[in-house]
Order: structure tokens, then C-alpha cells, then sequence
């Protein structure tokens, strides 16, 4: 194969997870030109110090039950960082006190009303407890919100009180706003499978798994840094710190910015990836542009050895609630790598579809210490107002997109019409975690590598 090159527009981590596979594909004949506005590598994924703690900013663990983030960093020799959480459980924060994560059930929704029991109003226990002999209609392929689904058969309480808080971090949106295919396939599945009703399907899930062990999640010893490193080096790239303006199709590939490339991998989001293909695709472009962006931010606080805090790995807060923050995670609890230096590490979230943060980092800051304050001495901890070591705001504005009803089809859709030798990847297309992340850019460099190696 002659030697030719490629440009991958996006650091994150599905761009680079691109240019490794093309790298183990085509060998040293590629030349791989990055290109990243910002300089920083890993998108999503930001290690940072904090207080004299090495802490994620951005995502912060993976599922392990996936085995596409566990294959990739045994492959790049990381596997002895892997470790898995504490035994902790979060808590969920309702009417202003700590309850107890609903069991059993799935991403919030309960298979029994005693999951929910002194979460939920006592008339949707009702309701839950009656839903197996309720009339029930359901239309393979249809695609509700999750709020609209769980809502209808459940009642709103559990929504705002066990769905939204166990959604609302993963998709930084409340399940109003997020299709039941997009985050919750199996219960999709098991519903056209014939299940008959919500919760048969959500009892026959959590049975089908009850034999599953091993931890769920884990994250690395010193963060995602090191997975962002280990790829950069692997994939042997050239970063090219530079916004991408200009992108048009060129007789044998493509043009970046007045380079010719023989293929593009574009690993943006689909807003930005719509701004660059408005000229030469324009009809991707425009369902691409349809994507809407959901912002978050994070508080990062390191507080002095020994600040007590709940005995949780954190704490996710019920919607309609008085605490600005819709989740802490007791990192030295959740984590006991973290905790190894005595130090404590908490991380307060912020923000969802439609609810930007707009607080300045001092504020918002602020807020955070603010809300935990009132987390802690609910729980009969102290203030935590003279304990502060360090704490710092991380803002992503547009961090992930939103997964509305129908996306994931729509998305499939899009794709299909990619022009030859340019391909799309990350979070926008077919899931937001980082596994899916992965697993996407593995088939984005699969889908280029056959356009660079076939007659067109």
C-alpha cells in the first residue's frame, strides 16, 4: 500500500480510539494528522489535580460488563490500573433527606412497589402494585420518552424521585426528554417481545441478570489520563492544534483546512460535524444539525483529612428539589485508590437538557458547597465551610447530546448517507458512555479502511 494519510477532526476519546484502529489496520504506511482546536486530548475525559488529589473532571468510570473499555486497555498494557468501586451505594435526596437507592430495579424503575416504598407518593405505590392487571397496549418499534412510559404506568413521583436521578447524570437530560430505546434498549426489547406490562419486563431483566457477578463498574488508577495518553502514543498521531474551517471532498479524498487527505474521520459532535458538512453533504448536515446539545458542569472539592461525610458513594437528587446540584459523588468512598492519601474527594454535578448552567465558576462553586453543606448536615455530619482544601469548576457547555425519542434510529439514518472515505463517530451516533464511545470508533475505522482499500 502506498503511503498516504488521514485526518481525524476530534481528540476526544472516540477519535483517538479511531486513529488506533487505523493504525493497527494500516501499519506505518498512514500518516495520521489530529486535529484538536484546543490542544488537550480526551474530550470528555479530563484528569486533572485538585487539592493534591488526581481526580476525573469529566467521566469518571466505565462498565465493565461492556467489554469494549476493559479489551482496549488491556490491549495498551493498562490492565493492572483497572480497579473496581467500594461496596457503597448511593443515596437518593428527596424531600430534603437521604433515601435509600430503590432495589430491585432497573435504572430507577422499580419491579415492586416496596423498591419505592417511602421514596414514592403512596398513591403511585398504588399504582405500581396495580399495574400488572391494568390494561396494556404496545406497539412494537414505538419509542416513548422513558418519563412518559414510567410515568403513565408508575406515576410521577417515581419519575422525578427514582427515574430522573438515576438518568439525569448518564444523559444529562431528565427522562422526559430521553427515548426508552435510547437508554433503556432491554426493557424496549423485552415490551416487544410481548411482555405484558412494565413490570413483568422489568422483573424478567433484573431475574435474567441476577446470576451476573462481579463489579459493574470500575475506572484507572490515575484517571482517564492515562487511557488518553496510552492511545495517543499507540495510534502515533500528529496533533494539529487548529480549529477545522474548511472541509470539502477533493477528487482523491478530502480537504482539511486546504490539505488533501484520503479519508476523514470525523469524530465531533453532530452539531459541529453538521458546521463542517454543510457545503459538501448538505442533507447530512442538516439532520445532523437537528442534534441538540445537553451542557453540564462539575465541581471538583477537595476537602482536609477526616471531614466526615455520608456513608455513600453519593448521592443523586430527586427532581424539583431546593439543592441546585443534581448529584455528589463521594469520590474517597466510591473509590479506594481515591481515598488513599486521606484527603476527600467530592464531585458536585450541574446541569441538564434546557437547564444551561449559568452561574460563573466562583458561584457555582459557591453553590456546590452550598448544597453539600445541607447534604452532610442532614446526615449528621459538620459543615464543611473551614474544610475546604481546594475547588475547582469544570464546564461542558455542550457536552453530550441529547438522546431524544427516535434518535438512535435517526442517527443509523444519517449515516447510512455518509459521503465515500468520511465516516462519523462519538458520542452523538450510538451511545454516550464511553464504552459506546469505543466500540463506535472501532467501526468508524473499520467502515474508512474499506473505503481506502476498495475500487470506488
Amino acid at each position: 500500500m502506498t503511503t498516504r494519510a488521514v485526518a481525524v477532526i476530534g481528540g476526544g476519546v472516540s477519535g483517538l480510539t479511531a486513529a488506533y484502529r487505523l493504525r493497527q489496520a494500516l501499519g506505518a504506511d498512514i500518516s495520521i494528522d489530529l486535529y484538536e482546536r484546543s490542544g488537550r486530548l480526551g474530550g470528555l475525559l479530563n484528569t486533572t489535580t485538585v487539592g493534591g488529589l488526581t481526580v476525573d473532571v469529566g467521566a469518571e468510570a466505565f462498565i465493565v460488563r461492556r467489554p469494549e473499555v476493559l479489551d482496549l486497555v488491556r490491549e495498551l498494557g493498562l490492565g493492572d490500573r483497572v480497579v473496581s468501586p467500594t461496596g457503597r451505594r448511593p443515596a437518593i435526596w428527596s424531600g430534603g433527606r437521604l433515601h435509600p437507592l430503590p432495589t430491585p430495579a432497573l435504572m430507577g424503575v422499580p419491579a415492586t412497589p416496596d423498591a419505592v416504598d417511602g421514596l414514592a407518593d403512596a398513591d403511585d405505590l398504588v399504582r405500581i402494585a396495580a399495574e400488572p392487571g391494568r390494561p396494556w397496549t404496545w406497539k412494537s418499534g414505538a419509542d416513548p420518552s422513558v418519563g412518559d412510559l414510567i410515568g403513565d404506568r408508575f406515576g410521577p413521583s417515581v419519575v422525578a424521585r427514582s427515574v430522573d436521578p438515576m438518568l439525569g447524570g448518564v444523559y444529562s437530560s431528565l427522562s422526559g426528554d430521553i427515548g426508552l430505546r435510547e437508554a433503556l434498549p432491554a426493557l424496549a426489547a423485552r415490551l416487544d417481545a410481548g411482555a405484558p406490562g412494565v413490570r413483568a419486563a422489568v422483573t424478567d431483566l433484573i431475574a435474567a441478570g441476577a446470576g451476573t457477578t462481579g463489579p459493574v463498574f470500575g475506572t484507572l488508577v490515575g484517571g482517564y489520563r492515562t487511557l488518553v495518553d496510552a492511545l495517543a502514543a499507540a495510534s502515533a498521531v500528529r496533533i494539529v492544534e487548529h480549529e477545522v474551517t474548511a472541509l470539502a471532498s477533493a477528487a482523491d479524498g478530502w480537504e482539511v483546512n486546504g490539505r488533501t487527505y484520503a479519508g476523514v474521520i470525523v469524530a465531533a459532535p453532530a452539531w459541529e460535524a453538521a458546521r463542517l458538512l454543510g457545503d459538501s453533504a448538505p442533507a447530512l448536515s442538516a439532520d445532523l444539525a437537528a442534534v441538540e446539545p445537553a451542557g453540564s458542569a462539575v465541581v471538583s472539592i477537595t476537602l482536609a483529612e477526616g471531614t466526615a461525610v455520608p456513608e455513600h458513594s453519593g448521592v443523586l437528587v430527586a427532581t424539583g428539589e431546593s439543592l441546585r446540584a443534581k448529584a455528589f459523588t463521594f469520590s474517597s468512598q466510591k473509590w479506594a485508590h481515591v481515598a488513599g492519601g486521606g484527603l476527600v474527594s467530592v464531585r458536585a454535578s450541574f446541569g441538564r437538557y434546557g437547564e444551561p448552567v449559568t452561574a460563573g465558576d466562583d458561584e457555582l462553586v459557591s453553590i456546590a458547597l452550598d448544597d453539600l453543606d445541607e447534604v452532610i448536615a442532614t446526615a449528621g455530619c459538620g459543615s464543611v465551610a473551614d474544610r475546604i482544601v481546594e475547588a475547582q469548576a469544570q464546564r461542558w457547555p455542550t457536552g453530550l447530546p441529547r438522546y431524544a425519542p427516535g434518535h438512535l434510529a435517526r442517527m443509523a439514518e444519517a449515516r447510512r448517507s455518509r459521503p465515500h472515505r468520511l465516516v462519523l463517530t462519538g458520542s452523538s451516533y450510538a451511545g454516550v458512555g464511553v464504552p459506546a464511545c469505543v466500540a463506535d470508533a472501532g467501526y468508524a475505522a473499520a467502515d474508512l479502511v474499506a473505503d481506502l482499500t476498495s475500487v470506488h
